[in-house]
């Protein structure tokens, strides 16, 4: 177990999606997890997860356990694990059993589009962080058109709250063959003053006039409504279409798919890894 993949076992079983590393330290305490046949008690103890056969309550943690899905988000669902609000959250689009899976990034609450979920954390941290500058592309439905002096300032970048927001490209675009969604207010909300629950008013806005194509590298809070709003345009409908190499394509509303192996691999090769199995 001397190799460069050696990590921690807490760390291999949250990374399997078997438990988050806090409930694998008890698993560990409590003796249920082995390294090649011998029992572990401690926490200290490592392995490598592409050599040495892992196995809880005397089940292995096979090699390739990792599941990786493709969401299209509808409009409405919050992308995070869990909420605090008792809101909809993307894994409830995605019943797939116990294994513990994680969306890879944010999309906004209003917002729709490609989402990818998985119990891999590696790839999580490679296609998140900022040093490695995976392209994500977007589909969005605007006021109006922006004059072209607009367009060339979304690509030189803008200055907002002292950040400067950027996109790699810019460009008008058809609108899309079927119906997105529309963008909801999901911020007025009122208090039911019978049963003290909180309602949600919901507004439907203006069909959109205009269609652009944005490329960004960044995963900025709220970075195109933003950017938008710097030039003077309101954002009617967002669609997330690209995540690096991985496509949303015709997956409809609501649907999901397992991401095959081969577009795994694209996604490390994206992120500057080799594929899946050089974590």
């Amino acid at each position: 177990m001397d190799g460069v993949a050696v990590e921690r076992l807490q760390k291999i079983l949250s990374n399997a999606g078997i438990a988050s590393r806090r409930v694998a330290e008890e698993m560990i305490l409590a003796g249920r997890v082995s390294v090649n046949g011998v029992q572990i008690e401690t926490l200290g103890a490592r392995a490598d997860p592409e050599i040495d056969e892992v196995m809880v309550d005397g089940v292995p943690v096979l090699k390739g356990r990792y599941r990786y899905f493709a969401l299209h988000k509808p409009a409405g669902f919050v992308t995070t694990a869990r909420d605090d609000l008792g809101r909809e959250t993307v894994l409830d689009l995605v019943p797939i059993g116990e294994i513990q899976l994680h969306p890879v990034g944010r999309l906004d609450l209003e917002s729709e589009g490609l989402v990818i979920l998985t119990s891999d954390g590696h790839l999580t941290d490679l296609l998140t962080h900022p040093r490695y500058e995976v392209e994500k592309e977007y589909l969005v439905g605007l006021d109006a058109m922006p004059a072209k002096r607009d367009m060339e300032r979304l690509v030189r970048g803008i200055e907002d709250s002292g950040e400067r927001l950027r996109a790699v490209s810019a460009r008008e675009a058809a609108a899309p063959p079927k119906p997105m969604d529309v963008e909801i207010d999901f911020d007025d909300v009122e208090d039911d003053e019978e049963d003290d629950e909180q309602v949600t008013i919901v507004e439907p806005r203006p069909e959109p006039n205009a269609w652009l194509i944005l490329t960004l590298k960044e995963g900025k809070n709220r970075e195109i409504r933003r950017m938008m709003a710097a030039i003077g345009r309101d954002v009617l409908a967002l669609r997330r279409i690209r995540i690096g190499p991985l496509l949303l394509g015709t997956l409809s509303s609501g649907a999901f798919r397992e991401i095959s192996p081969e577009e795994v691999d694209a996604l490390y090769a994206a992120a500057g890894g080799k594929d899946r199995n050089s974590k």
